[in-house]
């Protein structure tokens, strides 16, 4: 907008200028509602293939969402721009009610004094009246530091005797590297999801040269170093009575030929916090160069209880010895209704979901709550919606072709039923096996953003971190935080006493997440 000095001092000259600038502000307001529009079209669009995305075979639905949220991000871009550049006469949309700033945050202080010493009007002394204050989130960029470690020689006056502290412990032998990089790299790539390359191009930015391949020495130093921990949380993760095990496929360099094959990354989770245990959650992982049956039951060799996970067929073997029960996934047999319905919608396929949807709804309220508690409501209210869904999905088959992708659906549910109904007459169970696929999401954005693994070795090396940084999550521990914890002492610590490092059983301040939820 033009400043005083150059309005126009006629009339009419003045009525055109504010009817231009009117129909400005009614053009920009239609393009802000059109985009805002969009902007809402598009992040309906994204959860709904968010929904479908975990656990397909296909990774179009990745390729989709990731364009998705770029276009989102433009779009967002360009609203925010269009405000800025916009007339100020009238307000373009309602102001937002933002949240204050997290209290944790360190404050700086920057005090803003009037040039005036003296009142400017008068010339008289000024006082205090009062202040306003407004806050401003601002970043930092971290920092490398070097910590020089001397160590004094003293010689005896009388003997010549010499005495030196002994060298400072390193996490690697001779290594550059303190525990606190060793720990960011860690989480930059298993966490946040960086590859070597790029950590290495933001290294350089900050004017510290480390190649890839030096950071790949640190990774597979670290990994070596922190197996014993690894193996700890195995123990405590076999030693449930209940587990959630899933896997996902994970790229791998093919050894000779440049080209890829496809390894498994395994999970096993023990988790009975919704049965308000107090035992700590942990997950260990585990890699494979193949999906044969062949190795989760080496994986479960020692393990006696409850499995709950999806119908993968090499579980079977592992039911058959009466060792380990079955509990079936309900997300899985709700995921064959709901991409018929996505695809096709029907009475059929929307009273499915409906019905379990319902079972879902008892979980809720009671999740948190103890075993027998939620097997006391689960016998009331569960069972009866499950028998009558029983009987309702065999009248709906006696009517669908047995070709039919509806039959097949229908068809996965009732040749697991008993294993689908165990958690309602287990209080510890759980209705899904939605701690496992939780586990491996971590795994999958990874997956995304770079060839997972350069051999099966890099594979193992990748189970051994996931099994740490994601036990630390599940015990609200800031995975960085712990794994600096860790690599500064366990070079040094007692293998008989590994447990002592285990992320439960560490002093740490509080995550993150933590402090914002408090």
């Amino acid at each position: 907008m033009p400043n005083a000095a150059a309005l126009p001092d006629d009339i009419d000259a003045l009525k055109a200028l504010i009817l231009a600038s009117d129909a400005l502000v009614a053009e920009l307001r239609s393009e802000l509602v059109t985009r805002a529009v969009e902007i809402d079209q598009l992040k309906l669009q994204i959860a709904r293939l968010r929904r479908m995305q975990f656990g397909r075979k296909s990774e179009r639905i990745d390729s989709q969402i990731e364009q998705l949220e770029f276009k989102l991000e433009e779009l967002q871009a360009e609203e925010a721009a269009a405000e800025v550049q916009a007339p100020q006469s009238k307000p373009v949309r309602q102001p937002v009610i933002r949240k204050p700033l997290p209290a944790h945050l360190p404050r700086q202080t920057q005090t803003h004094l009037p040039e005036a010493t003296a009142c400017p009007q008068c010339g008289g002394k000024l006082s205090t009246l009062g202040e306003d204050i407004s806050e401003q989130l601002e970043y930092v960029p971290a920092s490398f530091r070097v910590i020089r470690h001397v160590r004094p020689k003293l010689a005896c006056t009388c003997c010549e005797h010499i005495v030196q502290a002994p060298a400072a412990s390193r996490p690697i032998v001779r290594g550059l590297a303190g525990p606190g990089l060793l720990a960011h790299v860690l989480v930059a790539k298993f966490c946040d999801h960086l590859p070597l390359y790029r950590q290495s191009v933001i290294y350089a930015r900050e004017g510290v040269k480390l190649e890839r391949a030096l950071l790949a020495d640190w990774v597979g130093a670290s990994s070596a170093l922190l197996e014993p921990l690894v193996q700890a949380v195995r123990r405590h993760v076999m030693a449930g009575a209940k587990l959630h095990a899933d896997d996902t496929p994970v790229p791998v360099l093919a050894p000779g030929n440049g080209k890829t094959k496809t390894g498994r990354l395994w999970t096993y989770v023990r988790d009975d916090r919704p049965a308000a245990s107090s035992v700590p959650a942990a997950a260990w992982f585990a890699y494979t160069p193949d999906r044969k049956g062949e190795h989760p039951q080496a994986h479960l060799k020692k393990f006696a209880g409850t499995l709950q996970a999806d119908a993968y067929a090499g579980f079977n073997a592992i039911y058959q010895s009466g060792r380990i029960q079955e509990a079936a996934c309900w997300a899985h047999a709700r995921r064959k209704f709901y991409d018929l319905h996505i695809a096709r919608p029907s009475t059929l396929t929307a009273e499915a979901l409906r019905r379990i949807g319902e079972l879902y709804a008892i979980e809720t309220p009671i999740r948190g709550k103890p075993p027998d508690e939620r097997l006391r409501i689960r016998q009331q209210q569960a069972k009866p919606l499950l028998a009558s869904l029983e009987a309702w999905l065999k009248a709906s088959m006696a009517r669908l072709s047995t070709k039919s992708d509806t039959t097949a659906a229908i068809l996965y549910a009732l040749n697991r039923w008993a294993a689908l109904t165990r958690y309602c007459d287990n209080g510890h169970l759980e209705i899904d096996n939605s701690a496992a696929e939780r586990a491996l999401r971590g795994v999958a954005l990874g997956r995304r953003n770079y060839l997972f693994a350069g051999a099966d070795s890099g594979g193992e090396r990748a189970a051994a971190i996931y099994t740490l940084v994601t036990t630390a999550k599940l015990n609200g521990v800031d995975p960085e935080a712990y794994l600096r914890h860790v690599l500064e002492r366990i070079a040094d610590h007692r293998i008989n006493r590994i447990e002592e490092l285990l992320p439960w059983r560490v002093e740490l301040q509080p995550s993150l997440e933590q402090r914002l939820a408090a």
